[in-house]
């Protein structure tokens, strides 16, 4: 099981955003944070707001369409509900010309959730809970991670306390898929007995802050890549 070793930040600090990963772009499309000048030579447009902080040269590029057919556009890989073609979109690799305008999240079997136990109840009950409310869209969960409860620092992983929802087809994989699910336990903070949530180098915590939509959640330190930014899942933090 892909368990993912997490700092129990609470406070959100402005950074700069790391190049090539998620945005939502003009219109509300998938992006990417790129540099301008690299966006404009892929033939994609840059909006601002779009990147953490917006570091200087770099902002959110996104490409309406591509050449991959007449519905072509821009997105993950991941995100893609149709075949995805290289070399035609701004960005990485994952970033590709895809051939359906249906989004493809998820589509993954149930994963498996551990009884209570290590896994407190609280966690496992709420591991169960997004599962049954986004059918296909959790692809893997992780919730006990090898060290010391209580340890100054330590995450809420190491007494069980916490769930990482793989969104994604793999890790180090990004998506635009876990906006909703954090959303959604946002909006469900109290029957899941919410501590905080993380999703897409964004924070949103009971009590500090307000039901909003992510994109004015709090924004989160650059932690360097796609997995601890949070591109690839939503970490779940219970009381």
């Amino acid at each position: 099981m892909h368990i993912l070793s997490l700092l129990p930040l609470l406070v959100a600090t402005l950074a700069s955003a790391a190049t090539n990963e998620p945005c939502i772009g003009s219109g509300g499309r998938a992006g990417v944070c790129l540099t301008t000048a690299s966006c404009s030579s892929a033939g994609g447009i840059t909006i601002e707001g779009g990147c953490p902080a917006d570091p200087a040269g770099i902002k959110c590029c996104s490409k309406a369409s591509c050449a991959n057919g007449s519905s072509g556009n821009c997105r993950w890989q991941s995100d893609c509900g149709g075949t995805s073609v290289s070399g035609q979109c701004p960005g990485p690799a994952q970033m590709k010309c895809c051939s359906s305008t249906a989004t493809g999240f998820g589509g993954y079997s149930a994963p498996y959730v551990p009884a209570a136990g290590a896994c407190k109840a609280v966690a496992v009950n709420g591991a169960n809970a997004v599962i049954a409310a986004w059918p296909g869209r959790v692809r893997e969960i992780g919730c006990v991670r090898s060290c010391t409860c209580g340890a100054a620092g330590a995450s809420d992983h190491c007494c069980g306390k916490a769930i990482d929802f793989m969104c994604s087809d793999g890790g180090g994989v990004p998506t635009m898929s876990g906006r909703q699910i954090a959303e959604w336990v946002m909006n469900n903070r109290a029957s899941l007995n919410v501590k905080y949530i993380i999703w897409g180098q964004k924070i949103w915590q009971p009590g500090t802050d307000a039901v909003k939509a992510w994109t004015s959640w709090r924004t989160m330190e650059d932690r360097g890549d796609i997995t601890q930014n949070h591109w690839d899942h939503v970490h779940v933090s219970f009381n």
